[in-house]
């Protein structure tokens, strides 16, 4: 992970080089939406799920077929899809001003209770990708299931110039 002070220093693009972070393949939709709208400032992104093309990585439920840690690579994987549709629809992540809000939405059995370290593969992906000063607070969820039985789903609305 990038350190602060070059979190403020590098845009996001140049973030994901020193990372060495190459995107997936934009994800396409699984039915009739579409990936991203825009109402002036803010872009909304539909649910990203932990896909690479339009192939699932992950599928059960987190605290019983998967562990916290595979919830979390999953969450990981949702939000670099989230990053690859961002960029296809803006063309560039520099343009990113801030991330509104995060959404982790986590496919679990009754009793699991370590959703913020599953949230967390997304949060510090994004931290690491455009600092903390554009980042915002973020709502996790434990949800009985989630589409095509995936475990996690990421909600992100960002904020971009004018």
């Amino acid at each position: 992970m990038v350190n602060h002070e070059k979190a403020q220093a590098a845009g996001a693009e140049r973030r994901l080089q020193e990372l060495g972070i190459t995107l997936p393949p934009p994800p396409t939709p699984f039915g009739a939406y579409v990936e991203a709208t825009r109402t002036g400032n803010l872009v909304f992104f539909s649910g990203m799920l932990p896909v690479v093309g339009h192939e699932p990585r992950y599928i059960g439920r987190v605290g019983g077929a998967l562990t916290s840690e595979d919830g979390r690579k999953a969450a990981e994987t949702a939000t670099l899809s989230a990053l690859s549709a961002a960029r296809d629809y803006l063309g560039s992540l520099d343009s990113v001003v801030r991330v509104v809000k995060l959404g982790v939405y986590i496919a679990t059995e009754g009793d699991f209770r370590d959703h913020p370290r599953v949230a967390d593969g997304a949060s510090e992906l994004l931290f690491a990708v455009f600092g903390e000063e554009k980042l915002s607070g973020r709502v996790v969820l434990g949800v009985a299931s989630l589409p095509l039985g995936m475990p996690v789903e990421i909600e992100l609305v960002i904020e971009v110039e004018d």
